[in-house]
């Protein structure tokens, strides 16, 4: 009796541990394949904010989210 339901207890366990890790990888993949912000967002904000971006300064700041995913 004990012994089943310490079976199920460590199945619950590993079933999260391994869907934790698999949805993670999922994810990974997802944002890499579809980045939540492009060069023409990043224009949008610089000069939202009264800047006029250069095409440097927009791979800078392209170069920065890459670095973060």
């Amino acid at each position: 009796m004990w012994l089943d339901i310490l079976q199920i207890a460590l199945g619950f366990i590993a079933g999260g541990v391994v869907g934790f890790f698999v949805s993670r990888k999922l994810i990974m993949k997802y944002m890499k394949k579809n980045p939540p912000i492009n060069e023409e967002m990043i224009k949008t904000l610089m000069s939202g904010m009264g800047r006029t971006p250069t095409q440097k300064q927009v791979n800078q700041m392209m170069k920065q989210m890459q670095k973060y995913m």
